[in-house]
Protein backbone atom coordinates (compact mmCIF):
# COMPACT_ATOMS: atom_id res chain seq x y z
CA UNK A 1 0.00 0.00 0.00
CA UNK A 2 2.95 2.60 0.47
CA UNK A 3 4.55 1.21 -1.94
CA UNK A 4 1.52 2.40 -4.61
CA UNK A 5 1.08 5.76 -2.56
CA UNK A 6 4.91 6.71 -3.32
CA UNK A 7 4.20 6.49 -7.34
CA UNK A 8 2.33 9.88 -6.37
CA UNK A 9 4.95 12.72 -6.57
CA UNK A 10 2.34 15.03 -4.67
CA UNK A 11 2.02 12.16 -2.26
CA UNK A 12 5.34 11.33 -1.47
CA UNK A 13 6.19 15.23 -0.85
CA UNK A 14 3.21 15.04 2.14
CA UNK A 15 4.58 11.87 3.89
CA UNK A 16 7.25 13.94 4.02
CA UNK A 17 6.40 16.89 5.73
CA UNK A 18 4.38 14.99 7.92
CA UNK A 19 7.52 12.55 8.39
CA UNK A 20 9.27 16.33 9.56
CA UNK A 21 6.61 16.96 11.74
CA UNK A 22 6.52 13.42 13.67
CA UNK A 23 9.97 14.03 14.37
CA UNK A 24 9.75 17.46 15.54
CA UNK A 25 6.87 16.26 17.73
CA UNK A 26 9.33 13.15 18.92
CA UNK A 27 12.24 15.70 19.93
CA UNK A 28 9.79 18.87 21.40
CA UNK A 29 7.80 16.51 23.07
CA UNK A 30 10.00 13.64 24.76
CA UNK A 31 13.42 15.17 24.03
CA UNK A 32 13.96 18.50 25.35
CA UNK A 33 11.75 18.45 27.97
CA UNK A 34 14.68 16.00 30.07
CA UNK A 35 17.18 18.13 28.55
CA UNK A 36 18.52 15.71 26.61
CA UNK A 37 19.99 16.49 23.36
CA UNK A 38 19.38 15.34 19.48
CA UNK A 39 22.10 14.07 17.03
CA UNK A 40 23.24 15.75 13.95
CA UNK A 41 22.82 19.50 12.96
CA UNK A 42 19.42 19.59 15.51
CA UNK A 43 22.33 18.56 18.56
CA UNK A 44 24.64 20.63 17.48
CA UNK A 45 21.48 23.26 17.48
CA UNK A 46 20.16 22.65 20.87
CA UNK A 47 23.76 22.98 22.04
CA UNK A 48 24.18 26.21 20.70
CA UNK A 49 20.76 27.31 21.81
CA UNK A 50 21.78 25.78 25.64
CA UNK A 51 24.97 28.62 25.81
CA UNK A 52 23.43 30.95 23.86
CA UNK A 53 20.75 31.13 26.83
CA UNK A 54 23.44 31.13 29.48
CA UNK A 55 24.83 34.55 27.91
CA UNK A 56 21.68 36.21 26.59
CA UNK A 57 18.15 36.56 26.63
CA UNK A 58 16.72 34.86 23.77
CA UNK A 59 13.27 35.60 22.34
CA UNK A 60 9.62 33.67 24.10
CA UNK A 61 7.76 31.62 21.88
CA UNK A 62 10.16 30.47 19.39
CA UNK A 63 12.39 27.77 20.04
CA UNK A 64 16.05 29.57 18.57
CA UNK A 65 17.68 25.71 18.01
CA UNK A 66 14.53 26.05 14.92
CA UNK A 67 16.38 29.09 13.24
CA UNK A 68 19.91 27.88 14.07
CA UNK A 69 18.72 24.71 12.33
CA UNK A 70 17.70 26.35 9.13
CA UNK A 71 20.76 28.30 8.74
CA UNK A 72 23.40 25.44 9.34
CA UNK A 73 21.35 23.64 6.24
CA UNK A 74 21.74 26.31 3.90
CA UNK A 75 25.68 24.95 2.63
CA UNK A 76 24.31 21.18 2.91
CA UNK A 77 20.98 22.52 0.69
CA UNK A 78 23.96 23.52 -2.04
CA UNK A 79 25.36 20.12 -1.55
CA UNK A 80 22.20 18.52 -2.47
CA UNK A 81 21.34 20.58 -5.54
CA UNK A 82 24.54 20.03 -6.79
CA UNK A 83 25.61 16.29 -5.92
CA UNK A 84 21.93 14.61 -5.14
CA UNK A 85 19.84 16.05 -8.53
CA UNK A 86 17.31 19.16 -8.61
CA UNK A 87 14.00 16.94 -7.37
CA UNK A 88 15.75 15.60 -3.99
CA UNK A 89 17.14 19.23 -3.61
CA UNK A 90 13.72 20.55 -4.30
CA UNK A 91 11.83 18.21 -1.67
CA UNK A 92 15.12 19.06 0.83
CA UNK A 93 14.58 22.66 1.15
CA UNK A 94 10.90 21.55 1.65
CA UNK A 95 11.10 19.34 4.39
CA UNK A 96 13.94 21.17 5.94
CA UNK A 97 11.57 24.19 6.28
CA UNK A 98 8.99 22.66 7.62
CA UNK A 99 11.33 21.15 9.87
CA UNK A 100 12.42 23.88 11.22
CA UNK A 101 8.95 25.59 11.23
CA UNK A 102 8.09 22.54 13.43
CA UNK A 103 10.98 22.70 15.56
CA UNK A 104 10.15 26.65 16.38
CA UNK A 105 6.59 26.35 17.13
CA UNK A 106 6.22 23.08 18.95
CA UNK A 107 6.74 24.35 22.27
CA UNK A 108 8.52 21.54 24.91
CA UNK A 109 5.84 21.01 27.36
CA UNK A 110 7.54 22.52 30.99
CA UNK A 111 6.53 19.41 32.61
CA UNK A 112 7.98 16.09 31.04
CA UNK A 113 5.08 13.82 29.47
CA UNK A 114 7.07 11.00 30.57
CA UNK A 115 8.42 10.86 33.81
CA UNK A 116 11.26 8.47 33.68
CA UNK A 117 14.06 9.18 31.11
CA UNK A 118 14.81 5.88 29.61
CA UNK A 119 11.22 5.92 28.61
CA UNK A 120 11.41 9.13 27.34
CA UNK A 121 14.47 8.30 24.98
CA UNK A 122 12.76 4.93 23.50
CA UNK A 123 9.37 6.53 22.81
CA UNK A 124 11.39 9.99 21.89
CA UNK A 125 14.24 7.92 19.64
CA UNK A 126 10.97 5.52 17.87
CA UNK A 127 8.98 8.29 17.12
CA UNK A 128 12.17 10.24 15.44
CA UNK A 129 13.28 7.20 13.75
CA UNK A 130 10.21 7.02 12.20
CA UNK A 131 10.08 10.18 11.18
CA UNK A 132 13.39 10.37 9.54
CA UNK A 133 12.72 7.19 7.80
CA UNK A 134 9.17 8.16 6.23
CA UNK A 135 10.75 11.21 4.75
CA UNK A 136 13.58 9.43 3.56
CA UNK A 137 11.51 6.85 2.19
CA UNK A 138 9.89 9.65 0.17
CA UNK A 139 12.77 10.54 -1.43
CA UNK A 140 14.01 13.59 0.82
CA UNK A 141 15.54 14.33 3.67
CA UNK A 142 15.01 17.01 6.51
CA UNK A 143 18.48 18.89 5.89
CA UNK A 144 21.37 17.94 8.41
CA UNK A 145 23.63 14.60 8.11
CA UNK A 146 20.78 12.89 5.96
CA UNK A 147 22.09 14.89 3.38
CA UNK A 148 25.63 13.92 4.29
CA UNK A 149 24.88 10.25 5.03
CA UNK A 150 22.87 10.24 1.27
CA UNK A 151 25.51 11.53 -0.68
CA UNK A 152 28.12 8.57 0.68
CA UNK A 153 25.50 6.35 0.02
CA UNK A 154 25.24 7.28 -3.22
CA UNK A 155 28.88 6.72 -4.44
CA UNK A 156 28.88 3.24 -2.89
CA UNK A 157 29.83 3.88 0.53
CA UNK A 158 29.11 1.01 3.33
CA UNK A 159 27.96 4.22 5.30
CA UNK A 160 24.08 3.86 5.81
CA UNK A 161 22.59 7.27 7.23
CA UNK A 162 21.81 5.70 10.59
CA UNK A 163 25.77 4.70 10.76
CA UNK A 164 26.97 7.91 9.55
CA UNK A 165 25.04 9.50 12.12
CA UNK A 166 25.96 7.43 14.78
CA UNK A 167 29.66 8.31 13.89
CA UNK A 168 29.46 11.84 13.82
CA UNK A 169 26.89 11.75 17.08
CA UNK A 170 29.75 9.92 18.79
CA UNK A 171 31.93 13.50 18.79
CA UNK A 172 28.68 15.54 19.14
CA UNK A 173 27.74 13.69 22.34
CA UNK A 174 31.29 13.82 23.81
CA UNK A 175 31.29 17.36 23.87
CA UNK A 176 27.59 17.47 25.79
CA UNK A 177 29.41 14.74 28.52
CA UNK A 178 32.61 17.62 28.85
CA UNK A 179 30.18 20.28 29.11
CA UNK A 180 27.16 19.15 31.09
CA UNK A 181 27.63 15.68 32.86
CA UNK A 182 27.82 12.31 32.00
CA UNK A 183 24.04 11.41 32.55
CA UNK A 184 23.23 13.81 29.73
CA UNK A 185 25.52 12.51 26.90
CA UNK A 186 24.55 8.65 28.03
CA UNK A 187 20.72 9.10 27.77
CA UNK A 188 21.09 11.12 24.69
CA UNK A 189 23.09 8.48 23.35
CA UNK A 190 20.92 6.10 24.21
CA UNK A 191 18.09 7.57 22.06
CA UNK A 192 20.19 8.52 19.59
CA UNK A 193 20.57 4.69 18.98
CA UNK A 194 17.05 3.93 19.29
CA UNK A 195 16.80 6.79 16.68
CA UNK A 196 19.36 5.65 14.14
CA UNK A 197 17.68 1.96 14.18
CA UNK A 198 14.48 2.85 13.32
CA UNK A 199 15.45 5.27 10.91
CA UNK A 200 17.46 2.82 9.04
CA UNK A 201 14.26 -0.26 9.30
CA UNK A 202 11.76 2.34 7.68
CA UNK A 203 14.25 3.93 4.94
CA UNK A 204 14.06 0.97 2.81
CA UNK A 205 15.97 2.37 0.13
CA UNK A 206 19.30 1.99 2.30
CA UNK A 207 18.50 -2.42 2.79
CA UNK A 208 20.11 -4.12 -0.25
CA UNK A 209 18.05 -7.55 -1.12
CA UNK A 210 18.61 -10.66 -3.56
CA UNK A 211 15.69 -12.51 -5.11
CA UNK A 212 15.26 -15.59 -6.81
CA UNK A 213 12.54 -15.92 -9.38
CA UNK A 214 12.04 -19.31 -9.93
CA UNK A 215 9.65 -18.99 -13.37
CA UNK A 216 8.56 -22.14 -15.99
CA UNK A 217 8.16 -18.89 -18.62
CA UNK A 218 10.97 -19.09 -20.68
CA UNK A 219 10.21 -16.01 -22.72
CA UNK A 220 12.58 -13.28 -22.40
CA UNK A 221 9.68 -10.21 -22.00
CA UNK A 222 10.10 -11.28 -18.18
CA UNK A 223 13.77 -10.09 -17.57
CA UNK A 224 13.10 -7.72 -20.07
CA UNK A 225 10.40 -6.00 -18.28
CA UNK A 226 12.37 -6.51 -14.94
CA UNK A 227 15.04 -4.06 -16.50
CA UNK A 228 13.29 -1.51 -17.77
CA UNK A 229 11.02 -0.71 -15.32
CA UNK A 230 13.39 -1.37 -12.54
CA UNK A 231 17.00 -0.44 -13.89
CA UNK A 232 18.28 -2.98 -12.45
CA UNK A 233 20.48 -6.17 -14.35
CA UNK A 234 18.79 -9.88 -14.69
CA UNK A 235 21.23 -13.08 -14.50
CA UNK A 236 19.62 -16.13 -15.29
CA UNK A 237 20.26 -19.81 -15.98
CA UNK A 238 18.40 -22.94 -16.61
CA UNK A 239 17.30 -25.38 -13.93
CA UNK A 240 15.44 -28.51 -13.16
CA UNK A 241 13.23 -29.09 -10.35
CA UNK A 242 14.51 -32.49 -8.72
CA UNK A 243 11.02 -33.65 -7.56
CA UNK A 244 8.60 -32.73 -10.78
CA UNK A 245 11.75 -32.88 -13.49
CA UNK A 246 10.00 -30.02 -14.80
CA UNK A 247 12.60 -27.38 -16.64
CA UNK A 248 12.11 -24.19 -14.94
CA UNK A 249 14.38 -20.24 -15.46
CA UNK A 250 15.52 -18.91 -12.46
CA UNK A 251 16.27 -15.35 -12.39
CA UNK A 252 18.47 -13.61 -9.92
CA UNK A 253 18.10 -9.65 -9.36
CA UNK A 254 19.51 -7.41 -6.47
CA UNK A 255 17.19 -4.47 -5.47
CA UNK A 256 16.39 -2.47 -2.22
CA UNK A 257 13.66 -3.48 -0.57
CA UNK A 258 11.76 -0.34 -1.60
CA UNK A 259 11.80 -1.99 -5.01
CA UNK A 260 10.73 -5.51 -3.69
CA UNK A 261 7.03 -5.16 -3.92
CA UNK A 262 7.25 -3.70 -7.42
CA UNK A 263 9.40 -6.17 -8.41
CA UNK A 264 6.65 -9.04 -7.81
CA UNK A 265 4.35 -7.30 -9.20
CA UNK A 266 6.19 -7.11 -12.47
CA UNK A 267 6.55 -11.18 -12.49
CA UNK A 268 3.16 -11.96 -11.17
CA UNK A 269 1.94 -9.72 -14.22
CA UNK A 270 3.71 -12.13 -16.08
CA UNK A 271 3.43 -15.28 -14.30
CA UNK A 272 1.46 -15.62 -11.20
CA UNK A 273 2.41 -18.91 -10.32
CA UNK A 274 6.25 -17.56 -10.19
CA UNK A 275 8.06 -19.10 -6.74
CA UNK A 276 10.19 -16.26 -4.93
CA UNK A 277 12.64 -16.36 -2.66
CA UNK A 278 14.05 -12.87 -0.97
CA UNK A 279 17.18 -12.41 1.20
CA UNK A 280 17.23 -8.46 2.89
CA UNK A 281 20.49 -6.96 4.15
CA UNK A 282 23.38 -8.73 1.94
CA UNK A 283 26.21 -6.52 0.85
CA UNK A 284 26.30 -5.85 -3.02
CA UNK A 285 29.44 -4.92 -4.09
CA UNK A 286 30.38 -3.67 -7.71
CA UNK A 287 28.05 -1.74 -9.76
CA UNK A 288 25.19 -1.36 -7.95
CA UNK A 289 22.92 1.79 -8.28
CA UNK A 290 21.93 3.19 -4.59
CA UNK A 291 18.62 5.29 -5.88
CA UNK A 292 17.55 7.65 -3.47
CA UNK A 293 13.90 8.08 -4.50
Amino acid sequence: MLHKAMQNRWTRIVLAVIGTFITSFGMNYFIVPMKLYGGGITGVSQLLRTLMSRTMTLPAGVDVAGILYLLFNIPLLVLAWRSLGRGLAVRTVICTLTSSLFLSILTAPATPILEERLASCMVGGILCGFGLGLTLTCGSTSGGLDILGLWLNQRGSHFTVGRFSLGFNAILYGLCAVLFDLPTALYSIIYNVFCSLFMDRVHQQGISAQVLIFTRDEDPELPQNIMHRLNRGVTYWDGMGAYTGHRMRVLCVCVTKFEVDELRHIVRELDPNAFFIEQEGVRIDGHFVHKIA
